[in-house]
């Protein structure tokens, strides 16, 4: 049994055109909001919690689910003011209340990750955090992060000076002890990519990395949010 935190805060700039009337995770995927399609597979992956960090439009997310999902327990945790993905995350990890490893997922893309790969790198390293990689040549969409042969990651990387093919895709296995190693305070407006995870990987925190071969759909980009339809039905 798991909790996952869903970041679900984003105001959805790259879909405007698309979708005016919803936060973009209520993107509605063959008249079903995309947020329950990733509701619905980590369900079937034992996550029993969900604890959404919500801002842009954060009415229209709660009155759609209320409390439960599928008999799932949901909390949520508003920013009353945007906070980036990284102040969104501190905001909602003060819900975590025990020391057992969380996800963390991306409120608008889908990643078919095998969780118990993730969760094997975890505790053969002591790991504070697992991310999920895949390959891409979009090096201009995504950032780059190079692992040593054992999945440690050395180092991120600004995807317009390098020509890494691994990405992160979104899905991470936090260890809760991490949080207390972190400099940034819960309130603060921080972005995970550009300044959480350089900032812990300085501090030495054990990051690692699992390379998936998998479906990956970022609903923000119009062309993915185009081809969802048929991907997340399959």
């Amino acid at each position: 049994m798991y909790t996952a935190i869903i970041l679900s805060g984003g105001l959805g700039t790259r879909l405007y055109n698309l979708v005016t009337d919803v936060p973009k995770p209520l993107a509605p995927i063959n008249n079903r909001p995309f947020l329950e399609y990733l509701l619905d597979y980590w369900i079937e992956r034992d996550v029993t919690h969900f604890i959404l960090s919500v801002g842009y439009m954060h009415e229209k997310i709660i009155e759609h689910l209320g409390n439960s999902y599928r008999d799932i327990e949901i909390d949520f945790v508003i920013e009353e003011e945007p906070l980036d993905t990284g102040g969104g995350f501190l905001l909602a990890s003060k819900k975590i209340l025990n020391d057992k490893p969380f996800l963390l997922i991306n409120g608008d893309t889908f990643f078919a990750i095998n969780l118990e790969k993730l969760l094997d790198k975890y505790y053969e390293n002591n790991a504070d955090w697992v991310f999920s990689l895949f390959s891409s040549n979009d090096l201009e969409r995504y950032m780059g992060i190079k692992i040593s042969e054992r999945g440690k990651i050395i180092n991120f990387y600004s995807s317009k000076k390098n020509s890494l093919k691994l990405v992160n895709g979104g899905v991470y296995l936090v260890n809760p002890k991490s949080l207390l190693k972190s400099e940034f305070s819960i309130g603060s407006k921080v972005s995970l990519e550009n300044e959480y995870f350089p900032k812990i990987l300085d501090m030495e925190q054990r990051l690692y990395g699992v390379v998936f071969n998998n479906t990956f759909i970022d609903i923000g980009a119009p062309d993915d949010y185009k081809r969802a339809s048929k991907i997340l039905t399959d």
